[in-house]
C-alpha cells in the first residue's frame, strides 16, 4: 500500500498530497530525503531507504525540471510495489498539464490521481500474470547448456555467446578460437605458439625477441674483440683508482647551539629548565597560522575551455550536422533528453577522474546532474556543454559547502561557560599525520588565546607518546600520558578529568592509526568515542588517496555505528585533509570524502610547520576540478 505521494516545488512549497491515504508517516522521511539525497546531489539514485523506530520506508521520486517540480512516493519497504515508477511518470505528465506557478492548491487532482493509481495497479497485475515462469531443463542436458552463453549439448553448431565445438576434422587437430580457448579436441603443434620444442629440436631462434646467451658467451671468449651490438651500447667504465680510507678525526667539541633543538623532559613531558632559552614564544618563532589568512580566489569569469568547445562541437556535428547544431544553440531546444547530455557528462566524468575523484563518486554525480537537467529547456545561444558544466559547478558547491556550521572557537567558548573542556578526537588510518596536524590545530588555538592540553591516547605505536611529547614541549602546553599498553578510552577519560581540574579549555586526543578493516582497533576506537562522548570527531585523511578514501570513511562510519551502544551513535563530524601541498591539481579526494560522509573539510594541512594549516576554499576546489 502506498503511504504517501507528495508534489512540491524545488523551493519547498507543497502543492498537493494524497488525501485518501490517512496513515501518518513515522519520523520525517521527506525531510531526510531532501537533506541527505536531493541536496547532496544523490538524486540520480533509483530509490532511498529510510529507517525509523517501528517503520522502514522506501522513497522514489522524479522531477519535472522545466517546471521545477518534485514528485515523491513513500511506501513500506516490505511491500515491493511494482507500479510506483509507472504511477510517478503518469502523475508527472498529468499534473504538468494543469500546473500554474500562481496556484498553490490543486484539490481537483484527487480524482485524477485515483484513476491513475487504479490504472498503474491494473497494469502491474497484468504484467505479473504475463511474466513467463522459467522451468528446469528435463531433456537430460545440464541447465545452461544448449542456451545462450553455454554449450550446445555436443552439436557442431556454436551456440551464441559460448564456445564452439566444431568437432575434429580427422587429423587429430582442433581449432583455436578467437577468444583464446580451444574446443575439446587436441590442439595441433602448428597452432600452439607456446611450445618450447618443435619437431624434437630446441627452438633457439632469436626471432621471438629472446636474448641469446650462448652467442654472447662465445663472443666474449674471443679476447680483444667487441662482443655484440649490446656491448656497444654499454658505456665503457674506466677503472677507478683505489681510494684509501681516511683516518677518522674525533672532535670533542660540542655541536653548535643553533642545531640543538632538544630539551630535557621529565616524565610528565614538561621541560626541566635545561635548554629553555632556545624556546621562545610560539607566535614569534612560527608566525601567524594560515587558518586566519583569507585565501583570495580570482573571481574573473573565465571563458569556456577551448578543448571542451571543440570536442562538443565535433560531437554535435557528427550527430546532427553542423547547421542543425548551430540552429539549436541559437533558437534553443525544446527539452533536453539523455542522449543530448551523455557526451558532455562523459567528458566531465573523465575530467573528474583525472583530478583523483573516485570513479563511483564521479558516476553518481553525473547521474544526479543528468536527472536535474532532463526535460529542461535549453536557453538560446547556449551550448549543452556549458549548461552541463554550470549544473555540475552548482552541484559541487552544494556538496563541499557544509550542511551545518561548525565553528570550533564559538563552541569552545560555549563549553567554557559550562565549565567543561571542549574535546576533539583525531582518528584515521596509519601514517596520515594525525599527531603532526593535531599540533597544528593546537598552535592555531593558542593564537586565539585558548588553553590547550594534549592527551596521548596512542598507546599502541612505539614512539607515539614521545612524538606528542616533543610537540607539547615545543608549543609549551601540558600533555597527559600514561605510557603504553593502556586502555586508550580510560586514558582519554582521565585526561578530560584532569583538564577540567586544571581549567584547560580544549583537550586534543591523539589516537592510534588503524586500518578500516582492523576489528580489534576499531572496537577500541568505538569504545573511546562512546565512553567520552567528544564534542568533535575529526577524521584525518590524506589528500593523495582516491578510491581508497571512499572505503576508509565509509567503513570508519560503519564501524562507529555498528559498535556503538547508544541509539544515536556518534559518527565522523569533520575531516582534516593532510599533505594537500603535494597533489598539484589532484584535489578530488576532498570531494570523495565529503560526498561519502557528509562531513565538511574543516582543516587542510599544507606543509611541515605549525602555521601550515588552512581552511578549504570551496570556490578554488570547484574551479580546479572543472579546469
Amino acid at each position: 500500500m502506498l503511504e504517501q505521494l507528495l508534489i512540491f516545488t524545488r523551493g519547498g512549497l507543497i502543492l498537493w498530497t494524497c488525501k485518501e491515504i490517512g496513515n501518518a508517516l513515522k519520523g520525517s522521511p521527506i525531510d531526510t530525503l531532501i537533506r541527505s539525497c536531493l541536496l547532496e546531489e544523490r538524486s540520480g539514485a533509483a530509490s532511498f531507504n529510510y529507517d525509523a523506530p517501528g517503520a522502514a520506508y522506501t522513497l522514489k521520486w522524479t522531477f519535472h525540471n522545466d517546471l521545477g517540480l518534485v514528485f515523491v512516493a513513500v511506501y513500506q519497504r516490505i511491500l515491493h510495489l511494482l507500479y510506483v515508477d509507472d504511477l510517478l511518470a503518469m502523475v508527472r505528465r498529468e499534473f504538468a498539464e494543469m500546473y500554474d506557478p500562481k496556484r498553490t492548491v490543486y484539490r481537483e487532482f484527487d480524482g485524477t490521481f485515483k484513476q491513475l493509481k487504479m490504472e498503474a495497479e491494473a497494469r502491474a497485475e497484468e504484467l505479473k500474470k504475463s511474466k513467463p515462469v522459467g522451468k528446469p531443463a528435463s531433456n537430460g542436458k545440464r541447465q545452461g547448456y544448449g542456451q545462450k552463453g553455454g554449450y550446445d549439448g555436443g552439436n557442431k553448431n556454436r551456440s551464441e555467446g559460448g564456445l564452439a565445438n566444431d568437432g575434429g576434422d580427422g587429423d587429430g587437430e582442433g581449432r583455436k578460437m578467437e577468444n583464446g580457448y580451444a574446443n575439446g579436441n587436441h590442439v595441433g603443434v602448428k597452432d600452439s605458439k607456446m611450445n618450447a620444442v618443435v619437431k624434437g629440436k630446441e627452438n633457439t631462434s632469436s626471432n621471438n625477441g629472446a636474448f641469446d646467451v650462448n652467442k654472447l658467451q662465445k663472443l666474449r671468449s674471443k679476447g680483444g674483440k667487441k662482443t655484440d651490438t649490446v656491448d656497444n651500447k654499454v658505456p665503457k667504465v674506466e677503472t677507478k683508482k683505489k681510494i684509501t680510507k681516511k683516518n677518522r678525526v674525533w672532535d670533542d667539541k660540542p655541536p653548535p647551539t643553533k642545531l640543538d633543538f632538544t630539551q630535557t623532559v621529565d616524565g610528565n613531558g614538561n621541560g626541566n629548565g635545561n635548554g629553555n632559552d632556545n624556546v621562545h614564544d610560539v607566535a614569534e618563532v612560527h608566525g601567524e597560522s594560515m587558518m586566519d589568512i583569507e585565501e583570495v580566489v580570482s573571481s574573473e569569469s573565465e571563458s569556456e575551455d577551448d578543448e571542451e568547445v571543440e570536442k562538443e562541437s565535433k560531437l554535435d556535428a557528427k550527430k546532427k550536422g553542423w547547421f542543425s547544431s548551430m540552429f539549436q544553440s541559437i533558437a534553443g531546444k525544446a527539452n533536453l533528453d539523455k542522449a543530448d547530455l551523455e557526451p558532455a557528462l562523459k567528458a566531465l566524468k573523465d575530467r573528474l577522474m583525472t583530478k583523483n575523484v573516485a570513479e563511483e563518486i564521479a558516476e553518481k554525480l553525473c547521474e544526479s546532474v543528468s536527472a536535474s537537467l532532463e526535460g529542461k529547456k535549453l536557453a538560446s545561444f547556449t551550448r549543452v556543454s556549458s549548461t552541463v558544466q554550470a549544473a555540475m559547478e552548482e552541484a559541487l558547491v552544494r556538496i563541499l559547502t557544509p550542511r551545518r556550521s561548525i565553528d570550533i572557537l564559538r563552541d569552545v567558548h560555549a563549553a567554557k561557560e559550562q565549565n567543561k573542556p571542549y574535546v576533539v578526537v583525531f582518528v584515521g588510518v596509519n601514517g596520515v599525520g594525525k599527531s603532526t596536524n593535531l599540533a597544528k590545530v593546537a598552535y592555531w588555538l593558542l593564537q586565539h588565546k585558548v588553553s590547550v592540553m594534549m592527551a596521548a591516547c596512542d598507546t599502541f605505536r612505539s614512539g607515539a607518546v614521545e612524538q606528542l611529547r616533543t610537540h607539547a614541549r615545543r608549543l609549551q602546553i601540558p600533555i597527559f600520558e600514561k605510557g603504553y599498553e593502556k586502555d586508550p578510552a580510560i586514558v582519554a577519560k582521565e585526561a578530560i578529568q584532569e583538564a577540567a581540574r586544571n581549567g584547560s579549555d580544549v583537550v586534543l586526543v591523539d589516537t592510534a592509526g588503524r586500518m578500516q578493516d582492523n576489528e580489534p582497533l576499531m572496537r577500541a576506537l568505538s569504545k573511546l568515542v562512546n565512553l567520552n562522548n567528544p564534542d568533535l570527531v575529526l577524521f584525518v585523511g590524506e589528500a593523495l588517496v582516491g578510491n581508497d578514501a571512499v572505503d576508509q570513511l565509509s567503513k570508519f562510519n560503519q564501524k562507529l555505528a555498528d559498535l556503538s551502544t547508544s541509539p544515536s551513535p556518534r559518527l565522523i563530524d569533520g575531516i582534516l585533509l593532510t599533505k594537500f601541498d603535494t597533489i598539484d591539481d589532484k584535489v578530488g579526494a576532498a570531494l570523495s570524502m565529503v560526498y561519502v560522509s557528509g562531513a565538511p573539510v574543516m582543516f587542510v594541512g599544507c606543509g611541515q610547520s605549525y602555521t601550515d594549516l588552512k581552511k578549504l576554499n570551496v570556490k578554488s576546489i570547484v574551479k580546479t576540478l572543472l579546469a
